[in-house]
């Protein structure tokens, strides 16, 4: 079985509701002891009777916070400290798992900042940047390596099939930035959702998403207070307006799913009810750049877990396959991205990061050996397709997870080492939409708004100027294969209620069948030497070797190939 670690962290928790104030002595005792209040995400058994479900929820001492339907999973709230027993024993009931509150996670930070160390890795370093843009391309057009390597420009697939504006794209991540100037154009405000609640601080008063900026705590569905959505956002659908860049799919429209929070921790019940929404509201891809929180593994019978674990990551398994299921049983295409581990998934490995969120107090991550049959979620969901991340020179990208059997393709992630010297290059990663809020806060812009950081450059179009920045990982690879997604539904679908549709099973099989097949390394084996910076300004020489296994198509690097969507559009109509 596959297993895939995603480019965001996160956690299973509490949505529209707030956080409790622990003092430091409740935190130290026991449910049973303070009587304090729970929540648990409680799984319905397939086909059991709402009615008997909730009363069986009642019966185990639980009250319903919110609910999903459509594929039978509620938040409860308890003070029974014997919740999960008593909820297991019940007829209607599948289990529950434990809700993560944010306020024990004694690592979330150190969890945080190694996502970051990938997609901001490098930079500063050289940041030469390529001469001007030709013939009907966009001002930054020099820049995007990763679209010339997929056939996306205006000699390829723009000229082809640009997109369709009844094409939906649903971008699961942390909200996009509707307000930047290169994905305005192509925003749907109608049809965009934010499924979280901001958490301002934790228990121990350690702030999580920062103050809440609504009454509610529940940001608008068009702003992006990290920068990780909207990077992907532009990556799909970035306009060809003059300004800046394109995307994949240029004329296609953007879905804010939001899913994540600020902080950039995803919970289950935010995904669930993201995915279901996209199944009930016509959307035609969705993007999943992250995994579900606390196990970055789920297994179901690990001896390193306790049975009460066990039973909470069963549940995780099967609530997010109902809602992937749902979503593409109504027309989905499932993408999502490969993982940031430079790690063989198909292999043994060894989670040092589970679970990143406790349930009780002084529970923190463990060491556990990991085999093939745990899941990561989302990603090894059944109908999902994992993308793996490729340099400016198509290798495998230095970071970028593999495993045959586990990659379905692979896209440009970007690759900053992937260079003839070693050394970092700004240029090498993926530049996309970077909300300017953000620059400016961070200190990245000059007193007249221009940047003084290589990984931001700024592209004005008369008086509108907006910002991109560089960021390299597979949570960049995979929006480019959702755009791709989204120009074969535009070429090859047809009329529905909702605007144009696709069985997402041809989608996958165009995509794969015309991705560019690329064969392991010779011998199977390919050493990266990367030659990374200290804060001395010495450089340090880093060498790692990663083993690709299978034939030219189906391989462990890059699945059926590197998708293109020159290819993709040209493929024969079905």
């Amino acid at each position: 079985m596959r297993r895939v670690l995603l480019a965001l962290t996160g956690g299973v928790t509490a949505i529209a509701l707030a956080i409790p104030a622990y003092t430091a002595q409740a935190q130290s005792r026991a449910p049973a002891e303070t009587g304090e209040t729970r929540e648990y995400v409680v799984l319905y058994k397939e086909g059991a009777p709402l009615k008997q479900a909730r009363a069986d929820i009642k019966a185990a001492g639980g009250t319903i916070v919110t609910e999903n339907t459509a594929v039978g999973v509620a938040t409860v709230r308890t003070a029974n400290v014997r919740f999960v027993t008593d909820a297991g024993r019940r007829a209607a009931l599948a289990g529950a798992a434990a809700n993560r509150t944010i306020g024990h996670a004694p690592r979330a930070a150190q969890v945080t900042r190694k996502r970051q160390t990938v997609e901001k890795e490098g930079r500063g370093t050289h940041g030469r940047l390529p001469g001007l843009p030709g013939k009907g391309e966009e001002p930054l057009a020099p820049l995007q390596w990763n679209m010339r390597q997929i056939g996306a420009t205006t000699t390829g697939s723009y000229r082809v099939e640009p997109g369709d504006r009844r094409v939906l794209v649903g971008v699961l991540d942390t909200g996009i930035d509707a307000s930047h100037p290169d994905i305005a154009p192509n925003f749907n405000r109608a049809l965009s959702r934010n499924f979280t609640t901001d958490i301002p601080v934790d228990a121990n008063g350690a702030t999580v998403d920062g103050p809440c900026e609504t009454p509610n705590c529940v940001d608008p569905p068009d702003v992006d207070e990290s920068d990780h959505g909207t990077h992907v956002a532009a990556t799909i659908a970035a306009p060809r307006n003059g300004l800046g860049i394109a995307g994949v799919a240029p004329n296609v429209s953007l879905v804010n799913l939001r899913a994540g929070q600020d902080s950039g921790y995803f919970f289950l019940q935010p995904s669930i009810d993201a995915l279901t929404y996209a199944g009930d509201h016509g959307i035609d891809v969705v993007n999943m750049s992250y995994y579900i929180d606390p196990w970055l593994f789920n297994c179901t019978a690990n001896p390193a877990d306790s049975p009460a674990d066990q039973a909470e990551q069963r549940v995780i398994i099967q609530a997010a396959q109902r809602a992937l299921d749902y979503a593409r049983g109504r027309g989905v295409t499932l993408i999502a991205a490969a993982g940031n581990e430079a790690t063989d998934y198909t292999k043994p490995y060894t989670d040092t990061s589970s679970p990143d969120f406790a349930s009780e107090p002084g529970e923190a991550p463990r060491s556990r050996q990991v085999t093939p049959s745990c899941f990561s979620m989302p990603s090894e969901g059944k109908g999902v397709i994992p993308v793996s991340a490729t340099g400016i020179s198509g290798r495998k990208a230095y970071y970028s997870s593999f495993g045959k059997g586990y990659v379905s393709v692979a896209a440009p992630g970007g690759d900053k080492y992937d260079t003839p010297d070693n050394r970092a290059d700004d240029a090498r990663g993926i530049w996309a939409a970077y909300p300017e809020r953000l620059a400016r806060a961070r200190g990245e812009l000059n007193a007249d708004g221009t940047p003084k950081v290589s990984y931001v450059v700024r592209s004005c179009k008369g008086t509108t100027c907006a910002y991109y920045q560089s960021l390299q990982g597979t949570s960049m690879a995979a929006p480019h294969a959702a755009g791709v997604a989204a120009l074969i539904v535009s070429r090859y679908g047809r009329p529905s209620k909702d605007g144009l549709s696709l069985d997402p099973r041809l989608t996958e099989a165009i995509l794969r069948g015309t991705a560019a097949s690329r064969p392991c390394p010779p011998g199977g084996n390919y050493t990266y030497t990367r030659q990374v910076k200290q804060a001395d300004g010495s450089y340090q020489t880093v060498t790692t070797t990663h083993t690709c296994e299978g034939p030219r198509v189906g391989n462990g690097f890059y699945g059926n190939g590197i998708i293109n969507a020159l290819a993709a559009v040209h493929a024969a109509r079905h």
